[in-house]
C-alpha cells in the first residue's frame, strides 16, 4: 500500500501539524503526519493534495519530497512518501473528527508514532540540531 504524508510546517518553521489516528484505525491512538492512501492512477503528489484537502481543508502551495520509507507491520506492508509542506492556503480543520495539533520540533519525540514514522520524526527533529 502506498501512502502520501505531509510534514506541514508553520510559518516560523518551528512546529509541524500532526493528527491523532482514531482508535479503530490501523495503528489507532498514535500521532501521525496527515495524509492517506494513493488511488491506483494517482501520483503521490496528487494523493497528498487530495488527502490534505479531505482531512484538513487545506490546499498545498509549496511542497517538496522529503523521504520514502518502506515498513512491514505484522498485518501489512506500507510504502510511505513523506513531503515537506512549506506553504498552504486555508485554515486547518479536523474534517474527519480526528484530533490535531501543532507540535514544536522539540516536543515531537515525546509523542507516540507508528513505527514507520519514527525515522521521519528523528530526521525532522535533526533539522534543528
Amino acid at each position: 500500500m502506498s501512502v502520501a504524508a505531509g510534514i506541514i510546517w508553520n510559518e516560523q518553521r518551528d512546529a509541524v501539524l500532526l493528527t491523532l489516528r482514531k482508535p479503530e484505525q490501523h495503528q489507532g491512538g498514535l500521532w501521525e503526519f496527515p495524509g492517506g492512501k494513493s488511488d491506483s492512477l494517482e501520483s503521490v503528489f496528487a494523493t497528498l493534495c487530495r488527502e490534505l484537502h479531505e482531512e484538513l481543508g487545506i490546499y498545498i502551495e509549496s511542497a517538496s519530497p522529503f523521504e520514502r520509507v518502506e515498513h512491514t507491520y505484522a498485518d501489512k506492508q506500507v510504502v510511505l512518501y513523506f513531503w515537506d509542506v512549506w506553504r498552504f492556503s486555508g485554515d486547518p480543520q479536523s474534517r474527519e473528527g480526528q484530533q490535531m495539533q501543532w507540535v514544536s520540533l522539540t516536543g515531537l519525540q515525546s509523542l507516540d508514532f507508528p513505527a514507520a514514522n519514527v525515522p521521519i520524526v528523528d530526521k525532522v527533529v535533526g533539522k534543528i540540531t
